[in-house]
C-alpha cells in the first residue's frame, strides 16, 4: 500500500503524460461531460448560457460574421457556439474528440436545420483543404496543450487560416496560476461519481511548477477492477509568452481581452483572450 501511495503523490515531469482522450472518449465520464456541457448555470466543461449569449454576440459583430463567413471551433463540444454562429449565417465547422458531444451536436444541428460540418477527430490531426475566416478555441483548450502540441495547433492556424483571417481563443494568465495552492485529497466518489458508475476512491494532487509556469491535477481513480490516472495540465500565460509563441508561427497578436465577449483587458483577470491575424 505505501508503494501504491507513493505512486499516488509522485509529482511527473512537465507534460509527461496527455490522457486527455481517457477524459473525452470513456463511456461514463463523456457522458458526464455531455452533462456538464449543457448545465446552462454553471462554467465547467462550457461557460454559462448568459455568458456564451453575450460572447457570440460579440463575436458576430466584432468579426463581421455574416453568410460568407466561413468559421472552424476547435473543441467544439456539444455545438454551444457552433450552433449559435450557424444561426447569425456563418459557415461552421466543429471538431471534438468526444462522440457523444459531437453526436448530440449534430442531432441539434438537424433538429434546428443547420448545415454544421462536424468532425469527431483528436483536433491536432485534423486537416482539411478548406480555409477559413475565423478560428475560434474557447474555454482555454489551449493551455491543456504541451509546448510541442500548441506549436502543432499554431502552424495549423496559420495553415487554416485565409489571408486577412483571424484566431480567438482564450488562455488562463499569471494570477490565475499565482491563486492556486499545491494540494493533496482523497474522496470517496470523489465529484459525485464523475469517474465511474462504481465505487471508487479519488485522489487529487495539484501540482505547481513555477519555472514553466504549469498546473497539474493529477486524478488518481482507484476502483475494484482498475486503477485508473488522469492528467489536467494547464499552461497559464504572461501576454508576452502567448505573443512569443504566435509570433514564432507567424502570427501576429493584434488585441488582448479579458475574455471571448470583449470585455477590456485588466492585469489581474484569472483568464485573457487574444485575437491573432495572420
Amino acid at each position: 500500500m505505501f508503494k501504491e501511495l507513493e505512486e499516488i503523490n509522485t509529482r511527473p515531469e512537465p507534460f509527461q503524460y496527455y490522457t486527455a482522450e481517457a477524459l473525452w472518449t470513456d463511456e461514463h465520464t463523456s457522458k458526464q461531460m455531455l452533462k456538464y456541457h449543457l448545465d446552462e448555470s454553471v462554467d465547467a466543461s462550457s461557460r454559462n448560457s448568459e455568458f456564451i449569449h453575450r460572447s457570440v454576440e460579440w463575436i458576430a459583430s466584432h468579426f463581421n460574421v455574416n453568410s460568407q463567413t466561413s468559421i472552424a471551433d476547435f473543441g467544439c463540444g456539444p455545438g454551444l457556439y457552433a450552433t449559435r454562429l450557424a444561426k447569425k449565417g456563418a459557415n461552421v465547422t466543429g471538431i471534438d474528440f468526444s462522440e457523444r458531444s459531437i453526436r448530440y451536436a449534430k442531432e441539434t444541428a438537424a433538429q434546428k436545420g443547420f448545415h454544421i460540418n462536424y468532425v469527431q477527430q483528436n483536433y491536432l490531426e485534423f486537416d482539411t483543404n478548406k480555409r477559413f475566416d475565423l478560428i475560434i478555441m474557447i474555454m482555454c483548450d489551449f493551455c491543456a496543450l504541451s509546448p510541442a502540441q500548441r506549436q502543432t495547433m499554431v502552424c495549423k492556424f496559420h495553415t487554416l487560416l485565409k489571408p486577412g483571417g483571424s484566431i480567438l481563443l482564450d488562455v488562463y494568465s499569471l494570477a490565475f496560476f499565482d491563486q492556486r495552492k499545491e494540494t493533496a485529497t482523497y474522496e470517496h466518489n470523489q465529484l459525485d461519481g464523475f469517474w465511474s458508475p462504481e465505487s471508487y476512491y479519488g485522489f487529487l494532487n495539484t501540482f505547481k511548477y513555477e519555472k514553466e509556469k504549469v498546473l497539474l491535477d493529477k486524478y488518481t481513480i482507484v476502483e475494484k477492477a482498475r486503477t485508473r490516472i488522469v492528467y489536467n495540465w494547464l499552461q497559464c500565460f504572461s501576454r508576452d509568452a502567448i505573443t512569443a509563441e504566435f509570433e514564432t508561427n507567424g502570427l501576429k497578436i493584434e488585441e488582448v481581452y479579458s475574455d471571448v465577449a470583449g470585455t477590456p483587458f485588466e492585469s489581474d483577470a484569472q483568464e485573457f483572450a487574444i485575437v491573432a491575424k495572420k
